[in-house]
This record gives C-alpha cells, structure tokens and sequence, in this order.
C-alpha cells in the first residue's frame, strides 16, 4: 500500500512514521509513506498556496491549483485509489472506515488549513471527506496522523498475530452485530498489593475464559459506550 501526504507542514512528520509499528511496516515494504509539501506545486516565486475568500471573510482560502497539479502527478493510473480530504466537516472516522481504506492500492491525504479549501476541490478533486471528531485542529496533519495510524496497522503482515486484530475494541461485535469495547486485559503477577486477578483467567478453562471476556466486554461497553448498543 502506498499513502501520499499532501501538507504545508511536511516538518510535522518527521517523528510519528519512524517509530514502532509504522516504521516497521515500512522497512517490511508493505507500506509506503510519502509527505509532500504542496508549495511544490505553486506557481509563484513565492510559494504561494492560499488567497482572500471572494466575497471577503476572515482568514485564507487553500487554493485549488496547487492542489489540483499535485493530484494530477501523484494519483496512480492503475489500482485502487482515494483521494481523501482531512476536515472538521467530513464524516467521522470509525474503525470501519480504517477497515475499507487499508483494502487500497493508494491513498492519498489532503491536510486542510486556515479556513479550508477553495470549494471546489470538494466538488471536483477529492472522493471523501474525514473527520477525527467534533472539534477544530489548526491544520488536518494530526487528523493525517491518526487516519494513517489506524489503517497502516490492519494492513496484512503489519501486525505479527492477525487474531489480535480480531479481539480488540470496535472488531468485536455482539450477536446481533453490535460494536463492543474490549474486555479488560491482565498479566503478571497474578496478585499485587491485595488487587488479584480474576479466578476464571487462571483456570485454564478456555471456554469459561471466552464467556467471561464477552461477558466483560459487553458489560464495558454497556457501561461507557452505550450508544454502541442502540
């Protein structure tokens, strides 16, 4: 899978792709990651990438020709690929988003700024719009982060054991096809400072051991996501 960054703060990334599970991806190659300062693409002397709104406004506008030139050289001609705008106006980022992104050839992200882009790359030039909840960022890079996070590690071979996968929060799903939360997790020593682990856990008994995980789970997410459960 390869993921293109389309940013004007390529600096920002430095740090979060070379580290842990993302880093080794990449040195595995099952994923290439790419960042690209959109100034490339501008055509002045100056760099230029954003104007005054028309009809006048606070802030600055991304503009739709550096967006459109860098596009049109970086999208790939075969495969699957999605052009995907990082905004506090998409629609929210959830585990099944990540799920459906990391079954493509390409993605490329556009990290959104000031008061956002010329409205026409929405119309014309970007395929989806995402958000990563409720609030406003100064810039999409830290939405960007954690989008390319999420799907990089469902990507096959990136994480060791693909059963983890499968048992961890928003994969596991009640009969009915429920979202749950995780159920709680313990290990070594089986007892401190009076806290024990739970019996059943140390029992041996497989089948009493995945009764009481689903059981806990569901109790979890009842308790702190109940709107999983509607």
């Amino acid at each position: 899978m390869r993921v293109d960054i389309l940013t004007i703060f390529p600096k920002m990334f430095r740090g979060p792709f070379e580290e842990s599970l993302i880093k080794k991806a990449q040195e595995k190659g099952l994923v290439e990651i790419k960042i690209h300062d959109l100034r490339k693409w501008a055509k002045d002397r100056h760099k230029t990438v954003d104007d005054k709104p028309y009809g006048g406004g606070a802030g600055m506008v991304m503009m739709i020709e550096p967006i459109y030139k860098a596009l049109q050289e970086l999208k790939e001609k075969k495969g699957k690929s999605r052009v995907v705008l990082l905004t506090p106006q998409g629609q929210l980022f959830n585990q099944k988003a990540a799920e459906r992104l990391a079954k493509l050839d390409q993605l490329i992200l556009l990290c959104g700024h000031y008061e956002g882009v010329d409205e026409r790359v929405r119309e014309h030039l970007v395929e989806e719009e995402i958000s990563i909840g409720d609030y406003v960022l100064t810039g999409g890079e830290l939405a960007a982060m954690v989008v390319v996070d999420a799907v990089v590690r469902l990507v096959p071979g990136v994480v060791g054991k693909e059963e983890s996968l499968k048992n961890e929060s928003f994969s596991l799903t009640t009969a009915g096809g429920k979202l749950l939360l995780d159920y709680p997790q313990y290990t070594r020593p089986a007892e401190f400072k009076g806290w024990k682990v739970p019996e059943v856990l140390l029992s041996g008994d497989h089948q009493r051991i995945a009764e009481w995980r689903r059981r806990k789970a569901l109790e979890k997410t009842k308790k702190r996501r109940p709107d999983l459960l509607r």
